[in-house]
C-alpha cells in the first residue's frame, strides 16, 4: 500500500497541482495587496474617503453604537456595508484576474502562431545539399 501511495503522490499531475495551488495562493496575496493597497485607496480618494465597511442596520433596540464593532457587541446588526465592501473587492479581484489571464492567453497565442525557426544546417549538410542539387541538375 505504501508503494502504491508513493506512485500516486509522485505522479506528475499531483505535483503539478501542488505547485499550482502554492503559486495560486501567492498570486492571490499579490492581487489582494493590489486591491487593498493600490486600487481601493484610489477609489477612496475619488469618492472622498467613502468607506462602506462601517455601515450597518441595527436589528435590536439595544444597539446604540455608531460603529460596527461596538454595535456587534451590543446586539444583532445587519452589516450590509461589510458585505458591500467585500462584494466590491471581489469584483475588482475578478476583473484584475480576468485582465491577467486575458494577457497571458494573448501571449500564448502569439507564441503558438509564430512559425518555428528552421534548423540551421551544419557545414557538412550544406555541402551535401549542394552536391545533391548539382547531381540533380545534370
Amino acid at each position: 500500500m505504501l508503494e502504491e501511495f508513493k506512485k500516486f503522490a509522485l505522479k506528475g499531475n499531483v505535483v503539478d497541482l501542488a505547485v499550482g495551488v502554492i503559486i495560486g495562493a501567492a498570486f492571490g496575496a499579490i492581487v489582494n495587496s493590489l486591491v487593498g493597497d493600490v486600487i481601493m485607496p484610489i477609489i477612496g480618494a475619488i469618492t472622498g474617503g467613502l468607506d462602506f465597511s462601517n455601515y450597518f442596520t441595527p436589528l435590536s433596540k439595544a444597539v446604540t453604537a455608531t460603529n460596527l464593532a461596538d454595535a456587534k457587541k451590543q446586539g444583532a446588526v445587519l452589516a450590509w456595508g461589510s458585505f458591500l465592501t467585500l462584494t466590491l473587492n471581489f469584483m475588482i479581484v475578478a476583473f484584475v484576474l480576468f485582465i491577467v489571464i486575458r494577457l497571458m492567453n494573448q501571449l500564448k497565442a502569439k507564441q503558438e502562431t509564430a512559425p518555428p525557426e528552421p534548423d540551421k544546417m551544419s557545414k557538412d549538410q550544406e555541402l551535401l545539399t549542394e552536391i545533391r542539387d548539382l547531381l540533380k541538375s545534370k
